[in-house]
């Protein structure tokens, strides 16, 4: 991977990374993209909310920033919403639930911008929920030729689900439409000290406890710190929590996933039913989340051999350890989104947050894909990860349509930069 590491004034949210561009424009309109497209003589690159930690919306031309472009449309009949691609979740959620609707998942954090969490397959949990990626049936973009194209799921246009999950290879996006459903409440609660060893037989009835579950571990002890279980009210199938959960105990406190750090940050937890989206993410879009200045990395491997995944991280522990600030297991459903970690295969998502030291984090990144490598880990695009671009082409089945989608719609290379020709190739 290029190096993540750089300096500039310009970085990415957690500071890890400073873009090497020499420009950023912030174009008002559509109609201003494309003249950029048109009339640029350098590359070019979308810029979303800068959360993703390598180097994948970096370029030394110029980076394009839609944070101007930021309206919103609802359509009630069509149970749709859609927006231009400045909006971030967190913009958008209340409105959405004010006028009686709500999105399928969320994130752990509401910070992010929707196009640049859809280009990149950026996901929630749910045993039966897709990335967020899988709520989208239209896109607006902008390609190469500075040309203005509209793919929907409708359309039976094959070029669309190679075209969701697009890592900012084939245009710059101006616009998102989201499938919404009736607005809904959700009840999170959590529970502390589970036995690590539970899950071998438990795993999928462990993450069935709610529509959302997450698993927070320190790889220390085996056990699971803290699960954290997301429940609709809506549902009928969410079974009744009690003060123990497969052995873990019920926490009496709201808590922070990372230990030492302010609870305040996290939405409400105690079973305390609330609107969707103040508890389907994990951090409050008031606070900063998570640590902060941190590192982050995630591989996604069948759910069906999870827990010898899980089992093969835990091998390195005391190598992880000195290093690690949390791991956060879970769930995400199949889909049909060419360059999405779920890509035909129902997943676990092996989370982990860093502390901010590169050296020490790409020493231990390699031993723990050698671990992973037996089960396809296919990791995270927006994160930091060693893996060879030989191996990654492995694990995508569609690899080699996408690049023939990426010929088609930027012939002329605008939006290649060296994460690009590394990991998808010429």
């Amino acid at each position: 991977m290029p190096n993540p590491i750089q300096r500039s004034e310009r970085t990415n949210w957690a500071g890890n990374y400073g873009y090497t561009a020499a420009t950023l424009r912030e174009p008002a309109s559509v109609e201003e993209v494309q003249r950029l497209v048109r009339e640029s003589t350098v590359p070019l690159k979308a810029l979303g909310s800068r959360h993703s930690f390598s180097p994948i919306a970096d370029t030394p031309g110029a980076q394009v920033s839609l944070a101007r472009l930021n309206a919103i449309e609802i359509n009630p009949d069509a149970r749709t919403v859609t927006v231009r691609a400045g909006v971030r979740y967190g913009d958008l959620v209340p409105v959405l639930h004010e006028h009686g609707f709500a999105l399928h998942n969320l994130a752990s954090l509401p910070h992010i911008s929707i196009a640049g969490a859809i280009a990149t397959a950026t996901h929630g949990s749910g045993l039966r929920c897709g990335n967020l990626a899988t709520a989208v049936s239209g896109l607006e973009m902008i390609t190469g030729t500075g040309d203005v194209v509209q793919l929907t799921k409708t359309a039976d246009d094959p070029r669309f689900e190679g075209a969701v999950v697009n890592l900012g290879a084939l245009g710059i996006v101006t616009r998102v439409t989201l499938r919404v459903e009736p607005t809904y409440d959700v009840a999170q609660t959590v529970y502390l000290d589970l036995p690590l060893s539970v899950l071998d037989h438990h795993l999928e009835e462990i993450f069935s406890g709610g529509y959302s579950v997450s698993l927070f571990t320190d790889w220390q002890s085996s056990r699971v710190t803290q699960v954290w279980i997301k429940q609709r009210a809506d549902s009928q199938d969410s079974p009744a929590l009690g003060t123990e959960f497969f052995g873990a105990r019920r926490a009496t406190v709201n808590v922070h996933p990372i230990a030492r750090h302010g609870r305040d940050a996290c939405t409400e937890q105690l079973g305390c039913p609330g609107p969707w989206y103040t508890r389907l993410p994990h951090f409050r879009m008031e606070h900063t989340p998570s640590s902060g200045q941190e590192l982050q990395s995630e591989y996604f491997v069948p759910l069906e051999q999870g827990y010898e995944a899980i089992r093969a991280v835990e091998s390195l522990r005391d190598q992880i350890a000195p290093h690690l600030y949390v791991t956060e297991l879970r769930t995400v459903a199949a889909d049909s989104l060419w360059m999405s970690m779920a890509y035909e295969r129902r997943s676990l998502a092996i989370h982990f947050t860093w502390k901010p030291d590169w050296p020490a984090v790409s020493h231990i990144l390699p031993q723990i894909e050698q671990q992973l490598e037996a089960f396809g880990a296919r990791p995270h695009w927006g994160k930091l990860f060693t893996i060879s671009p030989e191996r990654l082409s492995t694990v995508y089945p569609r690899m080699t349509d996408f690049r023939s989608l990426i010929a088609e719609f930027d012939p002329q290379g605008k939006f290649r930069n060296e994460f690009l020709r590394q990991y998808i190739g010429p």
